[in-house]
């Protein structure tokens, strides 16, 4: 069998039922998929949740003590600690969490309001964003010029494939209002 037929994704999506737009969901499970394929990830679930600014405020203030709105957070299953112990979990749940990588949490207006001050499509915006928190729940980060540039490199070739190359390196401004 072909290595790619053996691949396994389970990706979840959830839209706040605040949110009244349609939402492309295929777009934003397909640019995950592109971004588990290109860094060579065999199986792997995941949950995309859209909502609100003031929910995903909430979250960043909690979690990373910045009391604001931004564009998405990712919530990673597993730390990339070297030497941590393994997790203790009973057979039949390992097996089903053996794969899960984390949640991506997304605030829709911000990322519309985004879309429309850098003049792309909200779903260009939402895939950029996808890939952007798939990268990071795999480990991957921005914290320096090195491990910015293979982050940037590896979005950029994931957002080719939808034509949305040119979005994986902009730099941000300012904070859309």
């Amino acid at each position: 069998m072909d290595e790619l037929n053996r691949r396994t994704y389970k990706i979840n999506i959830e839209i706040d039922e605040e949110i009244d737009e349609t939402i492309d969901e295929a777009a934003i499970r397909s640019a995950v998929v592109a971004t588990l394929r290109k860094v060579d990830v065999a199986e792997a679930a995941m949950t995309v949740a859209l909502t609100t600014d003031d929910y995903v405020r909430s979250l960043n203030a909690h979690y990373r003590g910045i009391d604001a709105p931004t564009d998405v957070l990712s919530f990673a299953a597993r730390d990339n600690i070297v030497d941590a112990p393994a997790l203790a979990v009973a057979e039949e749940a390992a097996s089903e969490i053996k794969h899960f990588l984390g949640d991506l949490v997304i605030a829709y207006p911000y990322a519309a309001r985004q879309a429309a001050y850098y003049n792309n499509s909200v779903t260009a915006e939402l895939q950029l964003l996808a890939v952007h928190g798939t990268l990071h729940l795999l480990g991957y980060d921005h914290d320096d010029e090195s491990s910015e540039d293979v982050m940037w490199s590896l979005q950029e070739e994931v957002l080719a494939q939808f034509g949305h190359d040119a979005l994986a390196r902009r730099t941000y401004a300012q904070t859309p209002e």
